[in-house]
Order: structure tokens, then C-alpha cells, then sequence
């Protein structure tokens, strides 16, 4: 009855509500900023370089795209597209592709609002959706309301899901028990995410700041020689595409498991922009100007989207195995790469569940850790903070045996939910990071290294930067 109840509410929020808010937000952002996340790519590998000032604590531009990398760079990079491309068909990546696209507008947004409400803290400076709702609007309750589904989403529906989909690369090798074998898997992962998590916060982003490069590029390089290998496919591949995400017919008959609905949910899954997690990293990096942030978490939402899951997604369907319902997940990207590289590919996939995993895990947990912040007014207690990570370790524990139609639905609407808080908020709010991106223009024509100050955009709040 509960799994009947949670798909229901996750069929409603993708079918209808998140499609009109994220589509119809993206697009506004897309033209207010006149087409930001492309005009401004060179300033933002350029704003990726800017070292932060001396002292403890501090977080680089670099690390905080790493830590919110990783939280989107995860499993649903090889499992969530698979999922899309069984369940919804080769046209599920292009709405994939577009809602990255447009979204990447929301996700400047959002970050860069994060950096200019961002607090000071003895460790740096902290933020996110929770600190711009309560500054902006004067909305604790809601911003409460937000840090509560925030917590449900990334300590418990997405690292449930993680550790799941993990575990599910087993299922392919002779030692695997159904009965024992997710358990043991989930143990071990409880216990090495819960060493890490005893390390804190900068442990984290350095972690994650060397595994998510080695990674990302590793995962992309072999998935390019699978496509060349395969490149006579390709012309075919990208004609089915286009052929089945404009089929309106096809998808709009069954919308439920459509190709636009699994290409939204997946894509969003996956890149979590306008979803309100990125800015919790991006309030801690120590920048001159939030418009600097907000265009490296534009890479972020490339980096996940367009790179990775289009190498999954072109890997897979340039194999010559075709998609089905009983190949969804880990099964279909596998069974592509055992037909090209033999018995080798299982075992690739499986090593790159285990680090995507591992750091999607991380990167989730640390935006845990920053909104325990805004809920207590100052950071939780030693012993308190145990207590969660002791929690946290036996969530994952619990993720990895539980059914995965359940876990990717709890995971869906609980991201649906912070979706729909976050996204009407940097709308009202929008008009402050689109002037700190006209001041941020007119310093960098001006051949100037820009510097924010609030006054600058007459922004009529109290912050605790920029003053």
C-alpha cells in the first residue's frame, strides 16, 4: 500500500507539476539571462581557477563544484539512464539533454543567490535555499520545511538508492545471493562512508576532489572507445532519438511511462538543478563574486548531463542490445559492455558503480551536515553529529536490500518536493542574481577582476557578506 501511495504522488508530481515548473523556470532564467549558460563558458572555467584567501577552512571554487559534482555525478549517471532508456526508450535522452540544457539557467540562479545569503561560520561560510528562503522572505517555517525534505532526500531516499544500485552490479556474478549478498555489500559501504563522514566536512571535499576527476574522465574514455568501436551505429542511434522523443502521440497516449516523463525524472535525478542542493555547496566557496559560483555550477550541470549520462546513454545504445523492461539498470549497461569488451565490461561497471557510489554518497551527506546548521542556529553538537553518522551508515545499510521500484519512487518525491519549494523562491528572488550578473559583466568588460559588494544591486536584506 505505501509503495502504491509513494508512486501515485511521484506519477502526479512528473507527470503534470515538475514538467510546467522546471520547464517553464528554466526558460525564463534562459532569457532573462540571456542565454547565460552559454555566452558565459569561458568566464566560468575561468571563475573554476580563482584561489580563495588564506586561512582554515576556506573552500576553492574547485572544490565546491567537486563536492556538488559528486553528489550529482552518482549512480543515476549509469542506473538512472538505463532506467530511462528501458522504461521510456531512446527518446528519454533527449528530454534528458534538454532539461539539463535549460536547467543549467536555473542552476546559476540558485548558486548564486546561495553565495550572496551565504553566513559566516568558524569553519567558512554556509548556505543555501534554507539561508536565501528565511533572509528574502522572512519565512522560517518554510525554510524549515525545506531543510526537512532536503534531509529525507540526500540522508535517506538518495543514499538508500545509491547503495541499492551498487549492490545491484553484483547480481551478474556467480558468488551473488539475493538473500545475503546485498546485505554484506551494504555493510562494507556503511562502514567506509562512515569512516570518511568522522573526518567532517573539508576531509569530504578533498576526498571527493581527487575521485571525481579520476572518474569522470576513466568513465568517458572508455565509453568513447565503445562508441567508436560501435561508430557505424551511430547515425541510427541519433535518429531513433529525435524519432521517439517527437513521437507526441506515443508519449502523450501513456505520459506515465513516457519518454518525456522518464527523460525529466531521470534527467533531474541526475542533475538536480533548481532542485535547491547544489547551493549548499556553492555557499561555501570563498569567492570575490557570487556570479563566479553560480557559473561553476553551470559546468556542474554540463559536466553530469551532457557528458556523463550522454557517454552512458550513446554507450549503451551504440552496443546493439536493445533496451527492455528486464534489462532496466545496471543489467542493460552491462550486458552492452560485456558485448563489446567481453567479460571485462561487467567488471569496469561495476568498479565505477563503487566510486560513483562512494562519492554520491559523500556529496549527499555533506549538504546533511550543512542544513543541520540552519535547523539548530549554530553547528550541532560532537556527540549529536555521531549519532546522525551512525544513522546515515545504517541507512545505506538499509538501502541496499530494500525494492528498487520503492526506493527510486521515495527518491523521486522527495526531490520533487524540495523542487517545487525551491524553484518558486529563486523566481521572486531572481531579480538580485540577475543584477549581480549585470555588475558582474560590466566589471569583466571593463578588464577588471570583479568584486561584489551588496549595495552595488541595492539589495535591501542583511547578509553577512559583501557589505
Amino acid at each position: 500500500m505505501i509503495s502504491g501511495i509513494v508512486s501515485w504522488i511521484s506519477n502526479f508530481m512528473y507527470g503534470k507539476l515538475l514538467i510546467i515548473i522546471l520547464l517553464c523556470g528554466g526558460i525564463y532564467f534562459t532569457l532573462r539571462t540571456r542565454f547565460v549558460q552559454f555566452r558565459m563558458l569561458k568566464q566560468a572555467f575561468v571563475a573554476i581557477m580563482e584561489k580563495p584567501a588564506e586561512g582554515d577552512g576556506k573552500v576553492s571554487s574547485f572544490q565546491a563544484l567537486m563536492v556538488s559534482t559528486a553528489s550529482r555525478v552518482g549512480t543515476g549517471n549509469i542506473v538512472g539512464v538505463s532506467t530511462a532508456i528501458c522504461l521510456g526508450g531512446f527518446g528519454s535522452v533527449f528530454w534528458m539533454w534538454l532539461i539539463a540544457i535549460i536547467g543549467s539557467a536555473s542552476a546559476f540562479v540558485e548558486s548564486t543567490l546561495a553565495q550572496i545569503y551565504k553566513k559566516r561560520g568558524p569553519e567558512g561560510s554556509y548556505g543555501g535555499p534554507a539561508y536565501y528562503i528565511e533572509a528574502a522572505l522572512h519565512s522560517r517555517p518554510l525554510a524549515l520545511v525545506f531543510s526537512i525534505c532536503l534531509i529525507l532526500t540526500y540522508g535517506f531516499g538518495f543514499n538508500m538508492l545509491a547503495s541499492y544500485n551498487l549492490q545491484s552490479t553484483f547480481s551478474t556474478y556467480s558468488f551473488y545471493d539475493p538473500k545475503w549478498t546485498p546485505w554484506i555489500i551494504g555493510l562494507i559501504l556503511a562502514v567506509v562512508v562512515g569512516y570518511c563522514l568522522l573526518g567532517g566536512g573539508r576531509r569530504i571535499a578533498k576526498i571527493t576532489g581527487v575521485m571525481v576527476p579520476v572518474m569522470g574522465v576513466l568513465y568517458v574514455l572508455v565509453s568513447l572507445v565503445v562508441i567508436i568501436m560501435n561508430i557505424t551505429y551511430l547515425p541510427t542511434v541519433f535518429g531513433r532519438i529525435f524519432q521517439e522523443a517527437f513521437d507526441f502521440k506515443a508519449a502523450f497516449g501513456g505520459f506515465s511511462g513516457s519518454c518525456i516523463m522518464y527523460g525529466i525524472k531521470r534527467g533531474l535525478f541526475s542533475n538536480e538543478a533548481g532542485v535547491g542542493s547544489a547551493p549548499n555547496a556553492s555557499a561555501s566557496a570563498d569567492v570575490n563574486h557570487p556570479v563566479a559560483q553560480g557559473l561553476v555550477q553551470v559546468l556542474s550541470v554540463f559536466i553530469d548531463t551532457i557528458l556523463l549520462c550522454s557517454a552512458t546513454a550513446l554507450m549503451c545504445m551504440c552496443s546493439g542490445v536493445e533496451p527492455t523492461e528486464a534489462l532496466s539498470g545496471a543489467p542493460y549497461v552491462q550486458a552492452a559492455l560485456q558485448s563489446c569488451l567481453g567479460s571485462i565490461g561487467p567488471m569496469f561497471i561495476t568498479i565505477s558503480m563503487i566510486l560513483f557510489a562512494f562519492t554520491t554518497l559523500l556529496g549527499n551527506l555533506f549538504y546533511v551536515d550543512k542544513i543541520f546548521n540552519y535547523i539548530f542556529g549554530h553547528e550541532p553538537s560532537r556527540e549529536f553529529m555521531i549519532v546522525y553518522r551512525i544513522v546515515a551508515s545504517l541507512v545505506i545499510l538499509l538501502g541496499s536490500g530494500l525494492s528498487a521500484g520503492l526506493l527510486w519512487d521515495i527518491a523521486d518525491v522527495t526531490m520533487g518536493a524540495m523542487t517545487i519549494i525551491n524553484m518558486p523562491v529563486i523566481l521572486f528572488l531572481s531579480k538580485y542574481a540577475l543584477r549581480a550578473l549585470k555588475d558582474y559583466e560590466t566589471q569583466v568588460k571593463a578588464g577588471k577582476s570583479p568584486m561584489f559588494h551588496a549595495q552595488d544591486i541595492e539589495l535591501p536584506h542583511k547578509v553577512d557578506y559583501w557589505n
